[in-house]
């Protein structure tokens, strides 16, 4: 857990670093990533949290206990750079360190993803093992559940798109399948090399506490 908490550091560091390259750019010609599923910074829909169930039959991430969807959320970009030829998408709980999703190697012709694009066997793109590692599989979207009455009550989620001029090549076999920390590390030489070209991101927020 020690390297992985690393690793995610220094992924954020380059998420940081290349947005401080485009800063000067005009605001309409930055890249730029938006969703019809919710609104920057806004509280999450029931449609994207995990619909993981407790004894007793309730959904354990909702707050009145309906049926999560577990959808990943449709999420669009913008003035994509030239020459990008593959796209990265990381959902991230910024508030627990834990990675929700990856999907990489998307065409660098798309323009976005659809709702529940992060289903597993999806074809939008390669999906990694999220940090949930569930037996059924984990190589998808699975959405928030923040345990509650544990402080900080609300948690802040960060879905990031990066534009690559490459695709990714992540090591992975039935034993090993690729993870958040292979992804990471993966974005990490690409950044060093030169290969992100631009990346942007949308924060959603969720709490399993009744305020």
């Amino acid at each position: 857990m020690i390297t992985l908490s690393i690793i995610t550091c220094a992924a954020f560091g380059f998420l940081v670093m290349t947005n401080v390259g485009f800063a000067q750019d005009r605001e309409d010609h930055k890249f730029q990533v938006t969703s019809t599923t919710f609104e920057n910074n806004s509280t999450l829909p029931i449609v994207m949290i995990h619909n993981i169930i407790v004894p007793g039959g309730s959904n354990g991430c909702s707050i009145n206990g309906a049926t999560g969807g577990n959808e990943s959320p449709e999420l669009s970009w913008t003035n994509v750079p030239r020459d990008t030829r593959s796209f990265v998408v990381i959902a991230y709980d910024v508030t627990a360190a834990f990675t929700h999703w990856g999907m990489y190697n998307i065409s660098g012709d798309a323009t976005g993803l659809p709702e529940n694009a992060g289903v597993a066997g999806s074809t939008f793109g390669t999906q990694i093992l999220n940090d949930f590692g569930l037996p059924s599989g984990g190589n998808e979207y699975d959405g928030p559940c923040p345990p509650p009455n544990f402080p900080p009550n609300v948690h802040k989620y960060l879905f990031t798109v990066y534009a690559l001029d490459e695709e990714l090549q992540l090591p992975s076999s039935a034993n090993f399948p690729a993870n958040s920390e292979t992804l990471y590390r993966a974005l990490i030489r690409a950044g060093r090399h030169g290969h992100i070209l631009a990346s942007a991101s949308i924060v959603g927020l969720y709490s399993t506490t009744p305020s």
